[in-house]
């Protein structure tokens, strides 16, 4: 007999908590050290040491879908067919670099202008 190589999933191996991929976790920690802002200014300074404790975890829970979620493919949605199956942080990055390096270009017509000069001359 000889021997076949089986193949094996290693797609759910890298996560750490299983709703942790090394990429959420940091965006996670990422979020939830912009909300511990908040939790500073909301607990330390104004005494509401449990709506700071809430807006940092939804920015946790903000950073995590950032780093986690992808878009599924939706037939009867138009966008979702075109993103579908990409990572969140993937389309929001190129989304931003796409409007970083859009230009702005405007053009001037001197021909009507000229034209709208000789009509105003002539009368």
């Amino acid at each position: 007999m000889g021997t076949y190589y089986v193949p094996r999933n290693y797609k759910g191996e890298s996560r750490i908590l299983y709703i942790f991929t090394a990429k959420s976790l940091i965006t996670t920690g990422v979020g939830a050290l912009i909300g511990s802002i908040f939790f500073f200014i909301f607990g330390m300074i104004l005494g509401y040491t449990a709506v700071g404790v809430i807006i940092m975890g939804i920015f946790g829970v903000l950073g995590w879908m950032y780093g986690a979620i992808k878009i599924p493919t939706i037939s009867g949605i138009a966008v979702t067919k075109k993103v579908g199956g990409e990572s969140l942080d993937e389309i929001i990055n190129r989304y931003i670099k796409f409007k970083a390096k859009r230009r702005i270009y405007s053009y001037a017509d001197t021909k009507d202008e000229e034209i709208e000069e000789d009509t105003k001359e002539e009368k």
